[in-house]
């Protein structure tokens, strides 16, 4: 223990540094009862440190059997969540495919998406809003620039890929074309 103090598993340094001291004295006088005491209690406090090591390189060995566990879990959650929007994706081709009208399988997929929408936001991932922002390149990738005199210069004027952020951190940046100056006559 860091504070110095010991339990029956744990002997503190120092108590192992007295138990030296003491058998070296016992040795010193010749006492062979005080000298087998002090070797017993010896044996004793390396046996404790001994199972002490063991019991730590034991947890060690648990701790980053857990941790692997957690990263190759990690997105369990979120396959579990998509899945049912995969579902609705497969029943949307499948009724359009059944009924051939393109309305209803139109219908199914804009559910679907939805449905994805939902199961990222759950997830905290949002949409990065971007068409008539400022063009910020930390949230933004400008595909190309459009003259237009109708809005101020890097101006978002279309959104061609949706980005996404989580939390603070951006995951994908919204694909954008942005506006310019008008070429001057």
């Amino acid at each position: 223990m860091s504070d110095g103090t010991t339990n029956d598993m744990n002997p503190a340094p120092d108590e192992l540094d007295q138990a030296a001291a003491a058998f070296a004295d016992a040795a010193g006088s010749g006492s062979f009862t005080q000298l087998a005491e002090m070797q017993a209690k010896i044996d004793d406090l390396q046996g404790r440190l001994m199972r002490s090591y063991a019991d730590l390189e034991n947890y060690r060995r648990r701790v980053q059997r857990d941790q692997d566990d957690a990263r190759k879990f990690e997105s369990l959650r979120l396959v579990r969540d998509l899945l049912p929007g995969l579902d609705g994706l497969n029943r949307a081709i499948s009724s359009g495919e059944q009924t051939g009208d393109r309305q209803v399988l139109l219908n199914g997929i804009r559910m679907v998406a939805q449905q994805f929408r939902d199961i990222l936001k759950l997830h905290s991932a949002e949409q990065i809003e971007a068409v008539g922002r400022p063009f910020d390149p930390n949230l933004h990738e400008a595909l190309t620039q459009i003259p237009s005199a109708d809005h101020e210069p890097m101006t978002v004027l279309q959104e061609v890929e949706v980005g996404y952020r989580m939390h603070d951190r951006v995951v994908r940046p919204a694909r954008v074309i942005v506006s310019c100056a008008p070429p001057q006559a």
